[in-house]
């Protein structure tokens, strides 16, 4: 049976719950791929079986109506989640740095971060604070935004997330020095293991003169404080 076309009544499930349509049926419906689909790229297939494959496992019947294009979905969403991979940072600053006769601290804080952690692919997110001393040379503030993005958008653990986001500034700025931190809560803490609700874990990179200079540190500190 094919792909309902667009205003097409979906199988009705049977008296157990289940779509009438049967395991090889919903199969051939799923692997069928409109024009934007095509063009996302040769691993949406075979993501979306892996995706079939765990539904089969777990003892669920994809042929149902509510899981009949599960696989799919799940597949779109998890390429979205780990979108990182195909970004770089050339890419995304793109002369976007800036020269300016500015050497005082530039904050950016509370950006929102979301990513999942490598270990149980499940969900870890919170807010992220930057700021950087510049040498002659500023960066647009939404650039430090969309390098969170970048790097957050793959399969992470905070510890090596918190420093990618503070070398790659550094590399991209020469800066006199970088902070970054990073407050987020984890449902592997959450939703499964210890269950502890209202845990949060803090990272923090300091690279330079935010480093090895107190003052400089702290200044940086309490401007995200207040």
């Amino acid at each position: 049976m094919a792909c309902p076309a667009a205003g097409e009544e979906l199988p009705r499930p049977c008296c157990n719950g289940y779509s009438e349509l049967s395991s090889a049926e919903a199969r051939r419906a799923l692997v069928r791929y409109g024009p934007e689909e095509a063009a996302e790229g040769g691993e949406l297939p075979a993501l979306e079986d892996a995706y079939l494959s765990i539904l089969q496992r777990l003892g669920e019947n994809p042929a149902r109506q509510g899981l009949l294009l599960t696989p799919r979905r799940a597949a779109k969403a998890m390429q979205f989640l780990t979108k990182g991979y195909q970004e770089t940072i050339e890419d995304i600053l793109n002369d976007a740095i800036f020269d300016e006769d500015h050497n005082e601290m530039v904050i950016i804080k509370d950006i929102d971060m979301f990513s999942l952690c490598e270990h149980h692919l499940v969900p870890f997110f919170g807010k992220v604070h930057i700021g950087y001393l510049p040498i002659k040379k500023v960066v647009g503030l939404s650039k430090l935004a969309r390098i969170v993005e970048i790097f957050s958008r793959r399969l992470q653990v905070q510890e090596r997330l918190t420093r990618q986001i503070a070398l790659a500034i550094t590399e991209a700025l020469k800066p006199a020095g970088v902070a970054v931190i990073v407050e987020a809560s984890h449902m592997c803490m959450v939703m499964r293991g210890v269950q502890k609700m209202n845990s949060k874990t803090i990272t923090s990179t300091m690279l330079g003169v935010l480093r090895e200079d107190p003052k400089a540190r702290e200044e940086f500190l309490t401007l995200i404080k207040n």
